[in-house]
């Protein structure tokens, strides 16, 4: 491996994974952190450290020239980005190119390519790769959007051009609605990405979202390494991923079909690295349609690589290095079911508002077919500042249901001291009927809620961070103590029972 040193530009549970594939590899790795970060597990765990600002995260983490300034200063060859933060700013691989440091991902080039999605669609349909009715640029006036839709057809979702993660999201159910949707999604997006392009795709009525795991070398190289299902979402937000899809497994040859597509796309963008390609199914025609290409690293990646037995972010770490894939297509192999859940800081009584505080006690799973990828340690404050994210839980098993029954006892040995967690939120998940049966869709939480009488209207998010950063910052000593020390919740309480009908 012919990096000596690599800085990784990002922190919490993935800055963690990073910096243990480079210990692997002989790298030394180098941290950089702010100042809520300062003794944050990702900060302990690497060779070397750098300050990079204060907390909010535009003054440290999403700052190109700090970033460039602690890998200089540390020497170090290479960066990776991680996920989030500036892991698909083509601006940070542009800059890193020009300083003569590798950006461990695709070059700035692919990730234009691809990173905007309505260019994004154009290149689909170069490659041939089927797309949802809609626009392929932004709509510039209500004129146009009501024009638009009106030819495919309401339902109708409006989608931020330039990002993801939920932000800039509108479902439209009617022409009266439109006005207000296009308003909104535009704004939201201008605040999230500083651009407020809005385009509009047909919605399908309970897709399952199923994407597929690219590797492309800088040799033109491209293979797939299956599917990922990822209907479990909350807020247009991933919590639950399972590898192989159990979708794509009762319907033999769509796993080709799906990983070809992924492929003549990815050589359509002349991308290098690990990327992933991401479809909305229809689950009662089976037809598939191109939804976005994420230029990084996925969180769900831990369940590709339990099932392949690939490690995805070695093979980052040599591609970015200039060495050739040597593994065909035909030799990958997908061996048993694995599941992932997104531990995080919120409280699922409570509309999963954050839920920042002390970690007064934690108790790790462990045991045959156990992956705890963390950031977190007893002792250590979740700070607000930064995504409620504090682990992924993934398991291994020979088929699907004993997966689930082995992340149900992986959950049962968990415990998160101090702070509000979703644990019990993902144990009834995993006792549910139509989870185990695979009756899988995006809108499943929604209706999973429903069914167990625990339906809450999802606030905005923008409104439920600021109400509470404004009750964290009104919290004494006294009262912070005493509201961590409950590690009780309604879903013990009052839920428990019900979720084991």
């Amino acid at each position: 491996m012919p990096f000596r040193k690599v800085l990784v530009a990002n922190r919490g549970e993935i800055a963690c994974r990073v910096i243990r594939a480079l210990r692997e590899a002989g790298i030394t790795s180098v941290a950089v952190y702010s100042d809520a970060d300062r003794a944050s597990l990702h900060v302990r765990m690497a060779d070397e450290a750098s300050h990079i600002g204060p907390s909010p995260s535009a003054e440290s983490y999403l700052r190109i020239d700090k970033i460039l300034d602690a890998a200089r200063r540390h020497s170090a060859e290479a960066i990776h980005p991680g996920y989030g933060f500036l892991s698909e700013n083509a601006d940070f691989a542009e800059a890193c190119e020009n300083a003569g440091i590798t950006f461990i991902g695709p070059s700035a080039d692919s990730i234009r390519r691809v990173g905007a999605k309505t260019r994004a669609r154009e290149l689909a349909i170069e490659a041939g790769v089927p797309i949802l009715p809609g626009t392929l640029r932004g709509v510039a006036s209500h004129e146009e959007a009501d024009s638009i839709a009106g030819e495919i057809g309401y339902p109708v979702m409006l989608k931020a051009a330039a990002g993801g993660g939920g932000k800039g999201m509108r479902r439209v159910d009617s022409a009266a609605d439109l006005s207000a949707a296009l308003r909104d999604a535009s704004s939201e997006a201008e605040r999230a990405f500083g651009n407020g392009e809005v385009y509009i795709e047909k919605l399908i009525d309970k897709p399952r979202h199923i994407e597929i795991q690219v590797l492309g070398d800088v040799f033109g190289k491209v293979i797939h390494l299956g599917e990922r299902e990822c209907s479990i979402q909350r807020r247009h937000q991933k919590v639950i991923e399972e590898c192989p899809s159990p979708f794509v497994v009762e319907r033999p040859g769509l796993r080709r079909e799906m990983g070809n597509a992924a492929v003549r796309l990815t050589v359509a963008a002349g991308y290098r690295n690990a990327g992933t390609v991401e479809f909305l199914v229809d689950p009662l025609e089976g037809k598939y349609y191109f939804l976005e290409m994420n230029t990084r690293l996925q969180v769900e990646h831990p369940v590709t690589e339990l099932v392949t037995g690939f490690d995805l972010v070695q093979w980052q770490l040599k591609i970015a290095a200039g060495e050739a894939i040597d593994v065909e297509q035909d030799a990958v192999r997908w061996t048993g079911s694995a599941i992932e859940c997104r531990l995080g800081a919120e409280d699922p009584d409570n509309q999963f508002f954050p839920s920042p505080g002390r970690i007064t006690a934690l108790k790790e799973p462990s045991g045959p077919g156990i992956r705890l990828d963390t950031g977190i340690y007893s002792g250590w404050n979740v700070p607000l500042e930064y995504d409620s994210l504090l682990a992924k839980l993934a398991v291994w098993a020979p088929t699907r249901d004993e997966a689930i029954a082995r992340m149900q006892r992986a959950l049962g040995e968990c415990h998160i001291g101090g702070i509000k967690n979703n644990l019990e939120f993902f144990q009834g998940v995993m006792r549910d009927p139509a989870f185990q049966s695979a009756d899988l869709h995006t809108g499943f939480i929604s209706e999973f809620l429903e069914r167990y009488r625990y339906a809450v209207r999802e606030p905005d998010v923008e409104v439920a961070e600021m109400l509470a950063a404004l009750a964290h910052s009104r919290k004494t000593k006294t009262a912070t103590a005493s509201a961590v020390a409950v590690n009780s919740s309604n879903w013990v309480r009052d839920g428990r029972s019900r979720l084991r009908r």
